[in-house]
């Protein structure tokens, strides 16, 4: 059976998660709300809406929802009020943040209970007009686009999941799993966006060091600055390794699946390639660094070795003992 993220979904530090005010929107909407607090620095604020009505209705909501309403404009407020009463949980807090949007929408009960492969079948078009947040028809290979990125355990259920919106036709307990799991690959996404922009501005500061220290005596200087990059090295590895094992996979290789197809459609994996290359040309240029200040040492010791043998020579010519 198909659970609700139970003994195939674990979290290895699950986050705290607390309940908030309902958010009222201008257009008179209630959304009963949630946040979350994860470990390894990101909060995720949670929104639902109940919904009943046509495709049409559907299409029309996942638009407005998707492109004009601005969430994080909500969210943040919110966000800032809860951290504020945390500040000793935290340990060097972000002072930029970063934000993702991201909306599912789930439907749980269809005229006459039809099997995912008739839903798809007659309602395609919808759910791709869903999935993208868009009003207007789309071409045929748009729709094949967006359909292709399907996911069903049983015949009963479908996942189609896109970059910004997923669709979900499956039980309240079924959609428990797809949920989670794209709110966790979303929360991937956004640290190692962070990943990359840190590592960016890291190694824009370090080639600008190497430019402007010329000379022997900035090499020497070159030590603190090494040390410092490998210190945000560590940093990065251990948080990275933090958010790839946030979530393990206990035998339900489905779970795993949907997780990866969530992964790659959101763009994890392209910023964990971004962040992977610039950890490589870091460490490259920490080593760099490194050789420069050690071919320092080695000079000035050389230099010192030099300079004590020919005060030695000199007071050895003058026949005066030292």
């Amino acid at each position: 059976m198909k659970h609700a993220t139970p003994a195939y979904v674990r979290y290895e530090r699950p986050p705290v998660v607390e309940p908030l005010e309902a958010l009222q929107l201008e257009s008179g909407e209630r959304l009963e709300g949630e946040i979350k607090y994860y470990d390894y620095g990101v909060v995720s604020v949670v929104f639902h809406l109940p919904f009943s009505g046509d495709w049409n209705n559907l299409v029309h909501l996942a638009s407005r929802w998707v492109w004009d309403i601005d969430f994080a404009s909500h969210a943040e407020p919110v966000v800032k009020a809860r951290l504020g009463q945390c500040v000793d949980a935290m340990i060097r807090p972000y002072t930029r943040w970063l934000s993702e949007d991201y909306f599912i929408f789930h439907v749980g009960e269809a005229p006459g209970t039809p099997l995912a492969a008739d839903l798809i079948r007659d309602h395609g078009l919808k759910i791709a007009q869903v999935v993208r947040g868009d009003r207007l028809q789309l071409s045929p290979g748009e729709v094949n686009e967006v359909l292709h990125s399907q996911i069903s355990y049983y015949a009963n259920d479908v996942t189609v999941i896109g970059w910004n919106a997923a669709f979900l036709y499956d039980s309240t307990a079924g959609a428990e799993t797809a949920i989670q799991l794209l709110e966790y690959a979303n929360s991937q996404l956004l640290e190692f966006r962070h990943y990359d922009e840190l590592l960016s501005e890291i190694l824009d500061r370090a080639y600008a060091l190497l430019e402007q220290r010329t000379g022997f005596f900035a090499r020497w200087r070159l030590a603190k600055s090494a040390r410092n990059l490998h210190t945000t090295l560590l940093d990065v590895a251990e948080l990275t390794e933090r958010v790839d094992n946030a979530i393990k996979f206990l035998s339900d290789m489905f779970a795993a699946r949907l997780y990866k197809l969530a992964a790659a459609k959101v763009g994890v994996p392209d910023y964990k390639e971004l962040v992977s290359r610039k950890v490589k040309t870091a460490e490259d240029l920490y080593n760099y660094m490194v050789d420069q200040f050690n071919q320092s040492r080695a000079f000035f010791l050389e230099f010192t070795v030099v300079l004590i043998l020919l005060i030695e020579l000199f007071y050895l010519f003058r026949g005066k003992p030292l």
